[in-house]
C-alpha cells in the first residue's frame, strides 16, 4: 500500500508503548505483532489478512535502547470500525516477548484521524474568515449595512389606522413589546426580535392601549426624560405588564445587541417598577394605576383563558436562550438558571438526567449542549423546570403544557 493510499483509508491511529529487557530492533517488534497475536482473534481480524487487504496500515516502529533495555511506540494505521480498532488495539496487549527479551505492550490511544482532520478544517476556516473580515473595506462595509438596513425596512410591518411601525410578529404573538419610534423596531428587528409596536410620538394612540390589555405587554423605553413621558402615557391608558429601560442617557434606536438582550433580561413586573421610581409617577399615581390594573385583571384573563396553564415565552426571551445555547455549543456542558437567566448549576450533559432526578432546588430552566428527548421532558415537567433548551430534540411524543421545548431547528 502506497502512503497516499493510506492517508485517506485511515480512519484511526492505534498509539502503543513497548518496554523490553534487552536490545530489541524494529524488524524484531514487527515480527511478534504479527506472529504472537496470529491465531488470537478471527481469521476476519488477522493481521497478515487484514495488512493484505488494505484494512491496516504499514506499522510503524519507532525504537530507543539505554542501558541494556529497549523502549518505543509502535504506530498502527486502521480503516476498521471502532469496535474492531478497539480489539485490535486490546489485543497487542498478550505480547509478553520481543525476540529473546520480555517485553511489555501497553495500548496508550486510539486517535480518531477524521476528528483532528476536523479540528484542522475549523481552524483553517476560522483563519480564512478572519482574512476575508480583515479584507472588507470601508466602503464594503458601508454596502453590507445599506442592505441590512435595506432588509430590516422591508421585513417592518404596520399595526392598527395608525399604521404604526411594528414587527412582521405584532399580530400573533402572545406577547408585544411597546417602544418609541420606527428607528427602536428597526434597531430590535436587527437583533431579531420582530414583536415590537411604536407609539411614534409622546401622546399614546388608543389602539397601543387596546392591544396592550389583550397581550402580555413589556415597555421598552428611552432612558432619558422622554422615555418617562412616554411611560407616564402608556400607563395612563393601556396595561403594561413589565417595565425595560435603556441604560440611562441612551436610546433603544443605538443599543447594540447585548445590551438589547440585558436590557430585556432584566425587565420587571409594573408595580415593583413603581414602587422603585416614585421619582417617575408619585405614590398616588401609582395607585390608580394599580387599581386600573386590578379592574382589568378578569378582562385579560378572558383573552388568555386556556384549558391548563401553559408556559407563555417572548421572542426576546427566545433569542436571549439561544444565545446563551450557543455559547455551549461542543462544551458537553448543561446548566440550571433561575428566573433571572442567572446560572445557578454547571453539570456534564452526561450527569443531567441524574441530576435532574436527585435535585430539590427550584429550576426555572435547564439549558445544555445536546438533544432534548422525551426522557428528559418528562423529568423536567415532574420537577416543575418551565423551560428546557437544547440544539434539537427526538422523538418527542408527549408534551407537557408546563414545560416550554426550545430548539436552534
Amino acid at each position: 500500500m502506497g502512503k497516499g493510499e493510506e492517508l485517506t483509508t485511515t480512519k484511526y491511529l492505534i498509539h502503543a508503548q513497548i518496554n523490553a529487557n534487552g536490545i530489541v530492533e524494529k524488524p524484531d517488534v514487527v515480527g511478534a505483532v504479527f506472529g504472537q497475536t496470529e491465531g488470537l482473534l478471527s481469521n476476519d481480524l488477522d493481521l497478515r489478512e487484514l495488512q493484505r487487504t488494505g484494512r491496516i496500515g504499514r506499522i510503524q516502529v519507532m525504537m530507543k535502547a539505554s542501558n541494556g533495555k529497549s523502549k518505543g511506540e509502535i504506530i498502527i494505521p486502521s480503516s476498521l470500525d471502532r469496535i474492531e480498532t478497539a480489539i485490535l488495539a486490546a489485543s497487542l496487549e498478550t505480547i509478553n516477548r520481543v525476540g529473546p527479551c520480555e517485553a511489555k505492550i501497553t495500548t496508550l490511544k486510539v486517535e480518531d484521524v477524521r476528528a483532528v482532520k476536523r479540528e484542522q478544517v475549523v481552524n483553517r476556516a476560522k483563519e480564512i474568515y478572519k482574512s476575508m473580515v480583515d479584507t472588507v473595506g470601508p466602503t464594503s462595509v458601508k454596502m453590507i449595512e445599506e442592505v441590512r438596513e435595506a432588509m430590516r425596512i422591508h421585513e417592518i410591518s404596520e399595526y392598527g389606522d395608525d399604521r404604526l411601525p411594528a414587527g412582521p410578529n405584532i399580530h400573533t404573538s402572545d406577547a408585544i413589546i411597546v417602544v418609541e419610534g420606527r428607528s427602536d423596531v428597526l434597531n430590535l428587528l436587527k437583533y431579531g426580535i420582530k414583536n415590537t409596536v411604536a407609539v411614534e410620538g409622546v401622546s399614546v394612540p388608543p389602539a397601543i392601549g387596546d392591544l396592550s390589555k389583550k397581550r402580555t405587554t413589556t415597555a421598552f423605553v428611552d432612558g432619558d426624560r422622554g422615555g418617562e413621558l412616554i411611560l407616564k402615557e402608556l400607563l395612563q391608558i393601556g396595561e403594561v405588564d413589565y417595565i425595560t429601560r435603556a441604560p440611562r442617557g441612551k436610546e433603544v434606536e443605538d443599543l447594540e445587541k447585548d445590551e438589547v438582550l440585558i436590557a430585556l433580561r432584566d425587565k420587571v413586573p409594573t408595580e415593583q417598577f413603581l414602587a422603585n421610581h416614585e421619582d417617575i409617577i408619585p405614590n398616588n399615581e401609582n395607585r390608580q394605576n394599580n387599581n386600573r390594573n386590578h379592574r382589568h385583571k378578569s378582562k385579560k384573563e378572558r383573552y388568555h383563558k386556556k384549558e391548563e396553564p401553559k408556559i407563555e415565552i417572548e421572542d426576546d426571551e427566545v433569542s436571549l436562550m439561544k444565545d446563551m445555547l450557543k455559547e455551549l455549543e461542543n462544551s458537553g456542558t448543561a446548566a440550571f438558571l433561575d428566573e433571572a437567566l442567572n446560572i445557578t448549576k454547571e453539570i456534564a450533559v452526561d450527569e443531567l438526567y441524574e441530576e435532574l432526578k436527585s435535585t430539590e432546588d427550584t429550576i426555572n430552566l435547564v439549558i445544555f449542549d445536546g438533544v432534548i428527548s422525551q426522557r428528559l421532558v418528562d423529568i423536567c415537567s415532574t420537577k416543575n423546570v418551565e423551560k428546557i433548551v437544547a440544539f434539537k430534540s427526538a422523538n418527542i411524543v408527549k408534551k407537557p403544557d408546563n414545560l416550554a421545548i426550545i430548539t436552534m431547528d
